[in-house]
């Protein structure tokens, strides 16, 4: 009896890596309610997740069809890609590809540097690490507020990275939006009240052809796809993790039994 009662130990151990599992693959969402509104938009989280199968596919669709004529990806392979996405090769090739390159090749812009450089001041910075070194969320923010502005060349400022070169490219999809301020009157250090101007709203000025929910999905998933290019082990890795973790749990649990029978006659 007192031997079963020790195997009960195992169903305790297997409940408790699936609910490891379950954390750390379950996606973050945040309740409509709870979305924060545009004043705050510095605290909008992208909720990426790489084990999102289906959102890495339609992110690798969308930055094929909206990033690819300016940004590159040079340390992926397009069959990398193909192969951690569950995309046939057929597929890959037909609908992601561009013309004359090959599911070998590295994902690379088809524009030239030096027009680049001459159309927007500098070349457009490659995308395959910049999910790691801006984070996923600053990429968030920095593609939902974009708005009008009519002193910059490209007619078009960023509030995430004001007086960027690229031109709002998404506009078509979410529409073209105004920022919106407000006067708050502060103290100053001399003790005079001051007013300033404050950023308070987008105010859209031309729908796009997305809803405001079709466009955040459509922003959460090519965020996502650019989380796993910068990584594309990290869903390999974490579901290893689980498994290693219930190995050491197990191990544990032996080696505690190993040291209760090997000293069960020391006094």
């Amino acid at each position: 009896m007192r031997i079963r009662a020790r195997y009960r130990v195992v169903p305790a151990l297997l409940l408790v890596a699936a609910l490891v599992a379950g954390v750390a693959g379950a996606p973050r969402a945040l309740a409509a309610d709870d979305a924060p509104s545009d004043a705050d938009w510095q605290s909008w989280k992208a909720n990426t997740n790489v084990t999102d199968m289906a959102s890495l596919q339609r992110g690798a669709r969308d930055f094929a069809g909206y990033c690819l004529g300016c940004h590159s990806l040079k340390f992926e392979r397009w069959s990398r890609l193909g192969q951690d996405l569950d995309i046939p090769e057929a597929l890959l090739v037909k609908d992601l590809i561009p013309p004359g390159e090959t599911p070998a090749g590295y994902i690379i812009s088809p524009m030239v540097e030096s027009d680049a450089e001459k159309w927007f001041g500098k070349a457009p910075p490659d995308l395959s690490l910049m999910a790691r070194a801006r984070d996923p969320d600053y990429l968030y923010q920095y593609l939902k507020t974009f708005y009008v502005d009519p002193a910059r060349a490209t007619g078009a400022n960023n509030m995430a990275f004001p007086q960027s070169a690229m031109p709002d490219i998404v506009s078509p999809l979410e529409g073209l939006k105004i920022a919106v301020y407000k006067t708050i009157e502060t103290r100053g250090p001399d003790g005079q009240m001051v007013k300033e101007q404050v950023f308070d709203h987008f105010k859209v000025i031309a729908p796009g052809s997305m809803t405001a929910q079709q466009f955040d999905q459509f922003t959460h998933d090519l965020v996502n796809f650019l989380n796993y290019v910068g990584d594309p082990q990290q869903a390999t890795r974490t579901s290893m993790g689980v498994w290693v973790i219930l190995f050491l749990l197990l191990f544990t649990w032996v080696a505690w039994l190993l040291k209760r029978e090997f000293w069960k006659d020391v006094k």
